[in-house]
């Protein structure tokens, strides 16, 4: 019997020191280990990130067929996530006290978030706050 996950969408990212971005997205943004799946010469391979009921995934950067790199190589993010945390002003001081680099400071919004953004270790672009967007079914 197959079961559809509640979450359909997993993101996925690469950095050049994989084992450090593993830890410091637990300490400083919360996620929890889940899973971890070394590569060679230090690196890792898969790994995976909970939050919730959501999983981010994470790897070391590599020469394949999907070419990702990280933010510094080519010169500045091309994406950010959202995440949606409960108390956005304890997860701020959590993420600012570990050294994220906070790009916007908490701020309330005209569509009714409590939000801030942060960018990770390597550059990744990270924002979180209590908006909950509406997921409806059918047409596009």
């Amino acid at each position: 019997m197959s079961t559809t996950p509640a979450t359909r969408i997993f993101p996925f990212l690469r950095y050049e020191d994989a084992p450090a971005a593993f830890e410091w997205l637990a300490k400083a943004f919360g996620f929890e280990k889940q899973m971890l799946v070394p590569g060679p010469d230090g690196t890792i391979a898969h790994a995976q990130l909970r939050y919730g009921g959501s999983v981010i995934m994470i790897g070391s950067t590599r020469d394949d067929v999907m070419q990702m790199k990280n933010p510094a190589a080519v010169g500045g993010p091309t994406q950010g996530l959202y995440i949606h945390v409960d108390d956005v002003d304890a997860h701020h001081d959590r993420a600012k006290a570990a050294g994220a680099e906070i790009i916007m400071e908490l701020e309330d919004s005209e569509y009714g978030s409590r939000e801030y953004i942060a960018r990770d270790l390597e550059g990744h672009v990270w924002s979180f706050g209590t908006y909950v967007p509406e997921v409806t079914t059918g047409g596009a």
